[in-house]
């Protein structure tokens, strides 16, 4: 088994965490394989190498087959008019819904039980957030596929690299604001600051604009970490590096380590 020490020091989202256990030799093939099994439809998957700040790092995309505003930064941080845009009506569903969708996707039980963990952080925070409870609580960006599909992906990539072990010590999040399905909200949005608190995670506040850390990439730490102590004596057997798709003065890149101790 192993130990994964997570260095969230540029934030941490879904698709960063996918790309970074791939990079650290998660198994691409059958992850993808894996992926055409669910039972949701309006997407592709696209990985990919790309260069981010001089580093090579591995990409994981979702493309989806309708416009999905969470990397484009006009819409994210700047003026953004409406009518300009076609206004699409996500599906919404509800948590029992996408564990539905996660039971019936072709990965391990350890997979599948990884990945309703990790949803049902994010259904915490998010209920939270908009005061109701997880059971009734509609997803929107969270419930929208490619949120689906990158919670899937962290865990069949867990499970295959035999992570029983994650360390990691803090977040980091920048400030300003952030535009989502709800409007323009402070950062770190309420579902981040919700699911941080309740599960004691660090979050260090950068003198940074920008969402660094997104509702499902603080569910993931929450769901999977063991720990926020590095060993004091630790060997770093592998590192993957992760890329983010937004565009900030620090580059988004999350690295994922195989540490062992002495």
């Amino acid at each position: 088994m192993s130990k994964l020490y997570l260095e969230c020091n540029a934030g941490i989202s879904g698709d960063m965490t996918v790309a970074a256990l791939l990079d650290l030799g998660a198994d691409q093939e059958g992850l993808v394989e894996s992926l055409e099994s669910i039972p949701a439809d309006g997407f592709e998957i696209k990985i990919s190498r790309v260069m981010k700040d001089g580093l090579d790092c591995q990409d994981f995309d979702v493309v989806l087959d309708y416009p999905n505003h969470d990397h484009d930064m006009e819409y994210l941080h700047g003026e953004y008019h409406e009518h300009e845009h076609h206004h699409h009506h996500h599906e919404h569903r509800h948590l029992s819904d996408i564990m539905n969708i996660i039971e019936g996707t072709d990965i391990s039980d350890n997979a599948k039980s990884i990945a309703k963990k990790i949803f049902e952080k994010v259904a915490e925070g998010e209920a939270k957030a908009h005061e109701t409870s997880k059971d009734i609580v509609h997803f929107h960006e969270v419930g929208a596929v490619d949120s689906i599909v990158d919670i899937i992906a962290v865990a069949f990539c867990l499970d295959d690299l035999g992570v029983d072990e994650v360390i990691v010590p803090s977040l980091s999040e920048g400030t300003g604001t952030v535009r989502c399905a709800h409007g323009v909200l402070p950062v770190p949005v309420p579902a981040v600051k919700y699911i941080v608190e309740d599960n004691d995670i660090k979050l260090d506040i950068m003198d940074i604009e920008g969402e660094f850390v997104t509702p499902t990439g603080a569910a993931i730490v929450a769901a999977v970490r063991t720990s926020d102590t590095l060993p004091s004596d630790m060997k770093i057997v592998k590192t993957g590096l992760g890329a983010g798709k937004r565009e900030y003065k620090r580059a988004s890149i999350l690295k994922a380590m195989i540490v062992e101790e002495g």
